[in-house]
């Protein structure tokens, strides 16, 4: 990062941030990219792209788009989420969405966007398969909507069904992807797209402030994340497994093992617990200085990425047994 040659990527003149870009697109299958601060502006500028005040766009009720990106597709660009029930893969049933469809009638909202994700993270992270991004292409092309995919750990979804990432891709019309997260750079996401998209996503960007100067340095981060840390992901995934099926041994700790497809583990205390969870992070940061998050509706959530090798998920799971038992 500190060596990385810089321009104004405002310009178009960040050799960088265009290299990253270009990547990024190349590996998704798209024709352009655009480099952005987070999961979220990636998301919002897709989204206030492709639709604008007084559009609907339909989305799962507990997709991130809907429930952790502040409303920014109502609050900033007043277009109106229609949110779906998902099943326990994180999937919208073709019929439902159908049934959601407006017609066309100035009384409703104009149905214009049909918003996606994979790994689906509000459930535990599941790798959503090709064929299902094709039944989504197939009703969006039938009443001319928009595809986009949330596809912040894409790479985990992939990775997990064992395709590239145009298996999914080549199904949808533009795709966010992060490179922090399980890629492990510090910041960044590309919003990826054809090139008339990206140009109009470009000015949007802009718009919510998101105009950055020298900002190759992130860049570089990212395409080492790109490069480096996609090819690695099944070891997390492995890891993942391996702290699953080490706290199922735990008494107190309920888990499913066979939930864990990429790198995230769901986890909560049963009631024969004789901690509650609050006590389970203040004792594991005081006594361990390890720091986990979660326990607010008595669900916790770990995610493996490069900096947690073998030694660490065992020190976890012996600190999180001792602290759970001890004195008992």
């Amino acid at each position: 990062m500190a060596a990385a040659p810089v321009g104004d990527d405002v310009y178009g003149e960040d050799p960088g941030v265009n290299a990253l870009e270009a990547r990024a697109a190349e590996m998704v299958g798209m024709e352009a990219g655009l480099f952005v601060a987070s999961g979220t502006m990636g998301n919002l500028v897709g989204i206030l792209t492709h639709a604008t005040r007084g559009d609907e766009a339909i989305v799962g009720q507990d997709s991130h788009t809907y429930l952790n990106e502040a409303g920014g597709m109502a609050t900033i660009g007043g277009i109106v989420p229609r949110p779906l029930p998902t099943d326990s893969s994180g999937r919208m049933d073709p019929a439902d969405i159908t049934a959601a469809i407006r017609a066309d009638d100035p009384h409703f909202p104009r149905s214009r966007l049909l918003l996606v994700e994979n790994s689906y993270g509000a459930r535990g992270g599941y790798p959503l398969p090709p064929d299902y991004f094709a039944r989504m292409r197939e009703l969006a092309d039938r009443h001319q909507l928009r595809l986009h995919l949330d596809g912040a750990r894409l790479f985990n979804a992939v990775t997990a069904l064992e395709v590239p990432a145009t298996a999914v891709t080549r199904h949808v019309d533009s795709v966010s992807i992060c490179v922090s997260k399980g890629l492990c750079a510090p910041v960044g996401s590309i919003l990826c797209g054809s090139t008339p998209f990206i140009k109009q996503a470009r000015r949007m960007r802009k718009s919510v402030g998101g105009g950055m100067r020298q900002a190759g340095v992130l860049a570089a981060a990212g395409l080492i994340a790109l490069e480096e840390m996609v090819p690695r992901l099944a070891e997390d995934h492995r890891r993942a497994r391996q702290l699953a099926a080490g706290l199922a041994e735990i008494p107190g700790i309920e888990v499913n093992p066979a939930a864990v497809k990429t790198n995230m583990v769901f986890f909560s205390l049963a009631e024969v617990c004789p901690i509650t969870a609050e006590e389970l992070v203040q004792r594991l940061r005081a006594e361990a200085n390890i720091w986990i998050r979660g326990g607010g509706n008595g669900r916790f959530r770990l995610v493996t990425h490069y900096w947690i090798g073998d030694d660490e998920i065992e020190q976890l799971l012996t600190w999180i047994r001792r602290t759970v038992w001890r004195g008992e």
